[in-house]
């Protein structure tokens, strides 16, 4: 067993070495990397992505990635491809091939047949003189000079860099399709990240019962309306019926510290003028962000300005939207 200050060594030179080889990429970043991004924008089909081995694992993240984002995207493994699913392939598709050496035994087979279907093929590759950048229309470029394996022999750094590459081209793709938060949503509406994309205020408040006062009620008739609404507040309305203020169940409790003659009290005298809202078609999640930055719990609503209803930071919470 190694010491525990060699397997530290050994990992951050492993960290290292990775980082070197991703550092190194940008100086690849060319004209060709671009002009694949273009033939992408133009296609009227899908890319498919495949590979063997562990740039194949690479492949299907790729994948996921640009189906995310906005870039339909299909994998296909380059093996099964020798067996049926070449059938994947349709005529507008465009066939993104990735492999270090560019000269496995199932890409040298996989790239001629491709070509016969008249699909246009962009190679992510290691090697400008491998078969497969020499059959490819394009190139993108993932030179690395060694991987962090101390045989120089396990995919690492060349795997890092095929992913990081393949972010760049999803990036690249978002940015140039004015792909949008509202967009990603739509592809991600699992989840906390989904709910944080999508779900708004109007979501949540609906459910909730109106608690209102008017500002000349008395105290007893505030205390019943935050008890029976279950909110933890009440708005305060003015004769008009414009909103004024907010009682919370805190603005009760720093009453009753300071006097227990409330009969002579009524809802302006104790309420917290010029309350924090928020509009209902806000999301949910500027309404936490809101909440906390405050330190409050509940956010008066309003719907073109005039006040709809209560959201409470247990609303959010339960629906895991934070």
């Amino acid at each position: 067993m190694l010491s525990v200050t060699a397997i530290k060594k050994i990992a951050k030179d492993a960290v290292k070495t990775e980082a070197d080889a991703v550092r190194n990429l940008g100086r690849f970043i060319d004209n060709d990397f671009a002009g694949a991004v273009a033939v992408i924008l133009k296609s009227k089909g899908r890319l498919i992505i495949t590979g063997i081995g562990k740039s194949a694992i690479i492949g299907t993240k790729i994948t996921a990635t640009l189906n995310s984002t906005g870039t339909p995207a299909v994998f296909m493994h380059a093996a099964d491809a020798l067996h049926g699913d070449l059938g994947i392939v349709q005529e507008n598709d465009i066939v993104l091939c990735i492999s270090r050496s560019g000269n496995s035994p199932e890409i040298k087979v996989l790239v001629p047949l491709v070509k016969h279907l008249g699909n246009i093929i962009i190679a992510m590759v290691s090697n400008r003189e491998s078969y497969l950048a020499r059959k490819s229309d394009i190139i993108i470029y993932t030179p690395v000079e060694k991987e962090a394996c101390p045989n120089n022999l396990a995919p690492t750094s060349s795997t890092t860099v095929q992913m990081v590459a393949g972010d760049a081209l999803a990036i690249c793709l978002l940015e140039c399709r004015g792909f949008t938060g509202k967009d990603y949503a739509k592809f991600h509406p699992g989840g906390s990240l989904g709910k944080k994309l999508y779900m708004r205020v109007s979501d949540f408040f609906l459910e909730n019962k109106l608690p209102k006062v008017n500002v000349n009620d008395n105290i007893p008739r505030v205390i019943v309306e935050i008890s029976s609404k279950r909110l933890g507040a009440t708005a305060v309305l003015s004769e008009s019926g414009r909103l004024s203020g907010i009682i919370t169940d805190g603005d009760l409790r720093r009453m009753l510290e300071k006097t227990q003659e409330i009969n002579s009290l009524i809802a302006k005298d104790i309420m917290t003028r010029n309350p924090h809202t928020i509009e209902y078609d806000s999301l949910a999640v500027d309404a936490f962000d809101k909440m906390k930055q405050n330190n409050i719990t509940q956010l008066l609503i309003l719907n073109n300005g005039s006040y709809a209803g209560i959201i409470h930071l247990h609303d959010i919470l339960k629906e895991g939207v934070v």
